[in-house]
C-alpha cells in the first residue's frame, strides 16, 4: 500500500503507535538494566544459557519495575487518541464536538466524553493494580 492512499485510521495507528513505541521502548530498556548484573552471572554459572537466563530471572524483575511506566504509556495512547480527530477520524471528542454544534448542547455532550474516558481509564487502572498486586505477589 502507499502512503498516499492510506486512509486516517491508519495513519493514526500508525502514529500513535510509532511515537508510543519509543517511550515503550526506553522504559524496558531501562527495567532491564536494572537487573543486577550478578543475577545473570549467577544464572549463568549454574547452567542456564543467556535465553534461559533472560526468561527466568531478568524478564520477570524487569516486568516488575517496567509495569507503571508501561500502563501510563497506554493511557497516553488513550489520550493521545483524540488528537487522531486532526486527521479526519471520527473518534468519541469529534462526535462530541458534531453533537454539540448541531445541539448547541456543549456541554452535555463533553461530559458524557468526560464520563467515558474516566470509566474507560478507571476499568484500566483496575487492571494494572490487580497485575501489580499479582507480580508482587511472587516475590
Amino acid at each position: 500500500p502507499s502512503l498516499k492512499n492510506m486512509d486516517a485510521m491508519t495513519a493514526a495507528i500508525i502514529g500513535l503507535g510509532f511515537n508510543a513505541s519509543a517511550y515503550m521502548s526506553e522504559t524496558l530498556r531501562g527495567a532491564i538494566s536494572s537487573v543486577d548484573k550478578g543475577q545473570i552471572e549467577a544464572s549463568l554459572s549454574i547452567g542456564m544459557t543467556s535465553i534461559q537466563s533472560m526468561k527466568r530471572i531478568v524478564f520477570p524483575q524487569a516486568a516488575r519495575v517496567a509495569l507503571p511506566a508501561l500502563s501510563n504509556s497506554f493511557v497516553d495512547i488513550i489520550k493521545g487518541s483524540a488528537l487522531a480527530f486532526t486527521l479526519g477520524v471520527v473518534e468519541i471528542m469529534a462526535v462530541a464536538q458534531s453533537e454539540g454544534a448541531s445541539s448547541y448542547r456543549f456541554l452535555e455532550s463533553f461530559t458524557a466524553v468526560i464520563i467515558i474516558y474516566w470509566i474507560i481509564i478507571s476499568a484500566f487502572g483496575y487492571l494494572q493494580n490487580i497485575l501489580e498486586r499479582r507480580m508482587n505477589n511472587v516475590y
